[in-house]
């Protein structure tokens, strides 16, 4: 899952983003209004984290261009903890979850893979697709109630597979949420995880719709 995180406070990003990193997300950063307004238009993200008090443009502004423009990515606003209007108009606005600085980064972590679910339609931390389970919070995957180890790019991309479960994903699609802007890319690098995954998996675990991407359930 590929996860903007728009924060000005320079240690402060750093230090959610290592949390974001080791909890599986894929993370991209803006610093400012106008570039976290840009990214949010011409990338697609999975989650954003928000601060409202961006400089250049706000981050309220910034969350109302996004609903206007139709973009209905899931987002958490974080403000100062006594800025109580702000939350209110953050959610007014758009917003679908807040939280209040300082906060503790496995919160953050928490709250964005309920906004993930959500988002997909899923009720319960826990997915399952024919015999694979996935437990995110966990980071545990299960065949036949059988544990199997992943690495961070194939729980990467398992998750995000299991999530639209039924729906073809592309390739594409794949790689535009499995890896932030500056990860190296190459152009089979989604087969040969693909392939992975099916090694460990079962080979049925993820069917290829030939000339569209990959399927599971």
């Amino acid at each position: 899952m590929r996860i903007l995180l728009a924060e000005d406070d320079a240690e402060l990003a750093r230090r959610l983003g290592l949390a974001l990193g080791e909890a599986g997300f894929a993370v991209d950063y803006a610093d400012d209004g106008p570039d976290a307004l840009f990214l949010g238009e011409t990338q697609d993200f999975d989650a954003v984290v928000l601060d409202l008090g961006l400089p250049k443009m706000t981050g309220l502004e910034v969350l109302k261009r996004w609903r206007r423009a139709g973009r209905d990515t899931p987002v958490l606003v974080l403000t100062a903890r006594d800025a109580w209007t702000e939350r209110v108009e953050g959610l007014n606005a758009g917003a679908d979850d807040y939280m209040g600085k300082p906060f503790q980064a496995a919160e953050v972590v928490a709250r964005l893979r309920a906004l993930v679910r959500r988002s997909a339609g899923a009720a319960s931390s826990v997915l399952r697709v024919g015999d694979v389970s996935l437990d995110a919070g966990a980071r545990l995957v299960e065949v036949s109630g059988q544990p199997v180890e992943l690495t961070a790019r194939e729980l990467r991309i398992l998750s995000y597979l299991m999530y639209r479960a039924g729906r073809i994903v592309s390739q594409t699609e794949l790689a535009d949420h499995v890896y932030a802007m500056d990860d190296m890319r190459e152009s089979n690098t989604i087969e040969v995880y693909v392939a992975r995954l099916r090694k460990k998996l079962g080979r049925d675990a993820i069917r290829t719709i030939r000339g569209l991407g990959y399927r599971m359930g």
